[in-house]
């Protein structure tokens, strides 16, 4: 690689760290990594050392590990998980640490062709021994966490297949440093007018007081209401130490927790996602009363089924975003099959468990009470892509008035 991409991608680096984890001085920080990603690991290493961290971790991940687990262990085998594990992720929560996950693949398709029950109960497993983590330390955003991405030349060849691999990837390192804008000399500027345009859509959306949303578009007539509580919320949120932090990068969604009972119709998802490694594609769910009845799939039908067996909460919603085509990440015109970018070119669903800050006074609510305002609780969390140029929004509000958020992929003027 050249030395300007070496210079793009310690930028990239300091932007994961003063604006996505926004490093603090004595902070512990933790990255997990595919063993690929080893090199920029270490860039961001070497960033947070200089923003004055205290001790940085890397956890470094091969995927051939998981697949020969899911190959050759017995099943009580397969549920087991160390204890270790969960004093980690629990001391991260009570340091008010830093935590980033780098997502990319080095064999995006070694986890597909194995049994999906099997995948399932490892997944789930691991779920259940951090839920302290997901629950406070994600939920109530009691550490800094961010989810950013790394090319890989497994990932890249599967989107560029008709390249050499270092053209490939070449071609989505590129992508990603156009994305997340440190292609451009002022980028931490650039993300802080970002961030603040994110937070006043939000804001508007938040006095509206929408009571619910209607999707319209090929394949797609859905509806999905929300409980007086709801918030709508974008860019960057507060963490611990008194500073905010960015959780996605990139991100240019507005999201919300739905009233999961209040979600009926039916919706196509408009680009692929990953579940336990494998492509669910041309998925067509049904809604009644809050829980999905019927679905089919063009592929990944199998894996589908056993992940929503995973719990009751499953079946149901937990989060809405609302994204436009303005987003770089829809104008790149890649289908990423990540889910980080993904999700970023489109509105989107997801199932599973619902993000608590999202309803006013949440985090400091009891069980029953969030219950009270259908707030999902699951093991599971999953994004799946709605939109498209083709796909309209439309809210209605509490008050009575009608009006369009999106027309045709496009926010109206006023959000826009």
């Amino acid at each position: 690689m050249s030395s300007d991409f070496l210079v793009k991608r310690n930028l990239y680096a300091e932007l994961l760290v003063k604006f996505g984890l926004n490093v603090q001085p004595g902070q512990v920080v933790n990255i997990g990594a595919e063993a690929c990603s080893r090199d920029f690991a270490m860039d961001v290493v070497d960033a947070a050392y200089k923003a004055g961290a205290k001790f940085v971790n890397v956890d470094l991940t091969d995927q051939r590990v998981s697949r020969s687990r899911i190959l050759n262990s017995d099943e009580d085998s397969l549920k087991y998980v160390p204890s270790f594990l969960s004093v980690k992720y629990k001391s991260l929560v009570e340091d008010s640490s830093a935590n980033l996950k780098i997502i990319g693949s080095e064999d995006p398709e070694i986890l597909a062709d194995l049994d999906p029950k099997r995948l399932n109960t490892v997944r789930l497993n691991q779920h259940l021994a951090i839920k302290y983590f997901y629950d406070e330390g994600i939920g109530k955003s009691k550490v800094h966490w961010t989810v950013a991405a790394a090319a890989t030349s497994g990932w890249a060849k599967k989107l560029f297949p008709k390249m050499k691999e270092e053209e490939a990837v070449e071609k989505l390192w590129n992508a990603i440093f156009d994305i997340c804008r440190v292609n451009e000399p002022d980028f931490l500027e650039k993300w802080q007018k970002h961030d603040d345009i994110l937070h006043e859509r939000a804001n508007k959306l938040n006095k509206l007081k929408i009571k619910k949303v209607h999707f319209t578009g090929p394949g797609t007539d859905f509806h999905v209401g929300f409980s007086e509580k709801a918030l709508f919320k974008g860019g960057s949120d507060l963490g611990p130490r008194g500073v905010n932090f960015e959780p996605n990068i990139p991100t240019e969604e507005v999201f919300t927790t739905p009233d999961y009972r209040e979600t009926n119709g039916h919706v196509l998802t408009t680009r692929p996602f990953l579940v336990n490694g494998r492509l669910i594609k041309g998925l067509r769910l049904e809604f009644k009363d809050g829980v999905i009845q019927s679905f089919t799939a063009e592929e990944g039908e199998e894996t589908f089924k056993e992940y929503i067996a995973s719990d009751v909460g499953a079946t149901r919603l937990g989060e809405l975003a609302l994204v436009g085509i303005d987003s770089p990440v829809y104008k790149s015109g890649i289908v990423f099959e990540e889910i980080l970018f993904d999700e970023n070119a489109a509105c989107h669903i997801a199932i599973g468990s619902a993000y608590k800050f999202c309803l006013e006074n949440g985090p400091t609510m009891s069980k029953d009470e969030l219950q009270k305002f259908g707030c999902n609780e699951s093991t599971v969390h999953t994004d799946m892509m709605i939109s498209s140029e083709n796909v309209s929004v439309e809210a209605e509000c509490y008050d009575g008035k009608k009006l369009m958020l999106i027309e045709n992929g496009t926010w109206v003027k006023e959000f826009n």
